[in-house]
C-alpha cells in the first residue's frame, strides 16, 4: 500500500482522556472514592473550613449549584488564602454521592443521596486518578 492509498484518520474526540482512561469527572470520582476508603475526606461546611484553615487539604471540591452566596465566598476565600486548588463540580447531589453520603442497595445503586456542597480531600495515597487530576490542576493554574 503506497502513501497515496492511506485512509484519512478520523477526527479526534473533544473529550480529553489520559493514557489511563480518565476524564476530569471520572478522576474526581475515583479520588473521592479512594479518599473515602482512606478516611481522608472532610464533608460539609464545618469540616471543610476546619481542614482549610489548618492547611490540611490537598484539593477542595465545591458544587456549582450551591445557592448560598456567603458559603461559596467563604470556601473560595479560604482556598485562595492558603493556596489550595479548588475545582467546581456540577451538582451537590452528585458530589454527595461520590463522597459516600448515600445508601447503596443490593445492585449498588445509590439511594437516599444527601447533597453536599463542599468536600475537601485531606490526603490520598497511591492513586493514578490523583496524579491525573494534579496534572490538570497545574495546567489550569
Amino acid at each position: 500500500m503506497s502513501e497515496a492509498e492511506v485512509a484519512p484518520t478520523p477526527a479526534a474526540a473533544p473529550v480529553v482522556v489520559a493514557a489511563a482512561g480518565f476524564t476530569v469527572e471520572t478522576a474526581v470520582q475515583e479520588v473521592l472514592k479512594q479518599g473515602n476508603f482512606q478516611n481522608a475526606l472532610s464533608r460539609g461546611l464545618n469540616e471543610a473550613v476546619r481542614a482549610l484553615e489548618r492547611r490540611d487539604a490537598i484539593v477542595c471540591l465545591l458544587a456549582e449549584n450551591c445557592d448560598e452566596g456567603n458559603y461559596v465566598k467563604l470556601i473560595e476565600a479560604l482556598a485562595r488564602e492558603h493556596s489550595i486548588p479548588m475545582l467546581k463540580i456540577g451538582d451537590n447531589k452528585t458530589l454527595g454521592e461520590w463522597a459516600g453520603l448515600c445508601k447503596r442497595d443490593r445492585e449498588e445503586n445509590a439511594r437516599k443521596v444527601v447533597g453536599c456542597s463542599c468536600v475537601v480531600v485531606r490526603s490520598i495515597e497511591d492513586c493514578e486518578a490523583w496524579d491525573f487530576l494534579k496534572g490538570k490542576i497545574q495546567t489550569q493554574a
